[in-house]
């Protein structure tokens, strides 16, 4: 949780809680056990619940600061369980702090509130389960129209229903084992009998596809990071630029123009991809000066860090020119293990009927044949690469689909609610908890002291994606990131 200490928790809290800089409207939030003292003497009278009125707020000498509308949400029907009052006044910067001091002033023992406090009290006081709470943030953070909607289903509970679900199938199954170790002359007939092994293979169905999905709305909520690389002067820039729609990176037939890494993200089907060009590699005796080696250092970090790299050929050059083609073998064989790499053959405009064949080949829907004209042949995609033209944007739409098959992206966004890495990371804990579960009961002679403790630590990794079993100090990593006022 946030670093409070417990009378620092249970204070009334009071925050901005519309974004910073001049608009409409400004709100000032507060929220704690009474604020009765707060709402008379700023407000100057009482208010009815949850009604918008309309008055004056009052300085401590019965002034108005300004003049809008009050909402007071006594407990425990409000955001955060408490009571919540909301001052909606003109959106001035100067005027927001003035009423928020004044705020401040009014309540003895109040302070400000840290970010996130008020969704971490509505966790605390079981408004929100925490993958709710976490949604809330998703929702404000949203990129794209697809990861909005699925945060909004986040939110409204269909994640927590699905996890809560599998948890109750899995008390059920741990509450049959428990029984059975009570009467171990009888314990295996009694599993058997229950169907023990079905109800486990039927938990284990419904989490490997709870699993999916959750994969999916991680994918939507922190993107496929996508490194374009390749040596110097294969069109990395204007790719970037092509895929982008905008002239981000400067394209110059000058070996070296980038250096340093430029980035963009963008959109597949709602899918963020952040798209990152890199200077092109060489070896450092080659660089032009120790800015370009630098660069070719930082392309080769991004690399590392990278979900998929775009390893770019030059169509023109390839098979023609024997050093261009042991570099490209050399920063092959350099690439990390473990990451993606699409191979793109670039240039494909370039490549006419008349020109000698290459020897390069492209895998097409029948099989492997030699680079086609630019006449819509060429920019078929297989496990031997795919061909383009960053100039005219031809097979752009094939790079696009073969970026989100890389990503692993399957589910309709309208099926998909939005997820974060440690949600994965609890169902696949839950998963190797179960496989564990799974052989413990078809053992010989099951040993169901370990089958009910690999039960157990399924149930607890479903929990910490809820909060049912969560670490304070996770609770305080996960609010301290939600903007101030939330």
């Amino acid at each position: 949780m946030t670093d409070h200490t417990l009378a620092a928790r249970d204070a009334p809290i009071i925050a901005v809680a519309t974004a910073a800089g001049r608009g409409a409207v400004g709100i000032v939030r507060a929220s704690g056990r009474d604020l009765s003292p707060l709402i008379h003497q700023v407000c100057g009278r009482s208010l009815a619940p949850r009604q918008a009125t309309l008055l004056d707020f009052q300085d401590a000498q019965g002034r108005p600061i300004d003049r809008g509308l009050a909402l007071h949400f006594p407990a425990p029907h409000s955001y955060t369980g408490e009571d919540v009052l909301e001052l909606q006044a003109h959106g001035g910067p100067v005027l927001l702090q003035l009423l928020l001091a004044r705020c401040l002033q009014a309540l003895p023992g109040a302070r400000l509130a840290a970010p996130g406090e008020f969704t971490e009290r509505a966790f605390l006081n079981d408004k929100l389960d925490l993958a709710q709470a976490e949604a809330v943030a998703d929702l404000i953070d949203a990129g794209t129209e697809a990861a909005a909607r699925s945060a909004g289903r986040a939110l409204a509970g269909e994640f927590s229903h699905r996890v809560d679900a599998l948890a109750q199938r899995i008390v059920r199954l741990r509450t049959l084992v428990e029984a059975t170790l009570d009467f171990p002359e009888e314990e295996i007939d009694f599993l058997h009998q229950a169907d023990a092994a079905v109800q486990l293979s039927g938990i284990t169905e419904a989490l490997l596809a709870l699993l999916a999905t959750a994969r999916q709305g991680a994918l939507l909520r922190e993107g496929l990071r996508v490194v374009i690389a390749g040596q110097p002067n294969v069109g990395k820039s204007s790719l970037l630029n092509a895929l982008a729609g905008a002239e981000l990176a400067i394209v110059t037939p000058i070996p070296g123009t980038t250096r340093d890494r430029v980035s963009e993200s963008i959109q597949i089907e709602g899918v963020p991809v952040h798209v990152t060009d890199t200077a092109g590699l060489r070896r450092d005796e080659q660089a032009a000066d120790e800015v370009e080696r630098i660069g070719i250092g930082r392309s080769w970090d991004a690399i590392r860090s990278a979900d998929c790299v775009l390893f770019l050929h030059d169509l023109t050059r390839a098979g023609r020119d024997a050093a261009y083609d042991a570099a490209e073998r050399e920063i092959e064989a350099s690439l990390p293990p473990g990451v993606s790499v699409i191979q793109v053959w670039n240039k494909a405009d370039a490549v006419s009927l008349s020109s000698e064949a290459l020897p390069v080949q492209i895998a097409g829907d029948s099989g492997m044949s030699t680079l086609a004209p630019p006449d819509g042949r060429a920019d078929r995609s297989g496990p031997e690469g795919l061909a383009l033209s960053a100039r005219t944007g031809q097979g752009l739409e094939h790079l696009r689909q073969a970026l989100l098959r890389t990503a692993g992206w399957q589910a309709a966004p309208e099926g998909v609610f939005i997820a974060r890495a440690r949600h994965v990371q609890a169902l696949q804990r839950c998963a190797q908890h179960l496989a564990l579960a799974q052989a413990h009961l078809t053992d010989n002679t099951p040993a169901l002291d370990l089958l009910a403790e690999e039960l157990r630590l399924a149930h607890l990794a479903l929990g910490e994606i809820t909060g049912a079993f969560t670490a304070e100090d996770l609770l305080g990593e996960i609010f301290s990131k939600f903007c101030i006022g939330k």
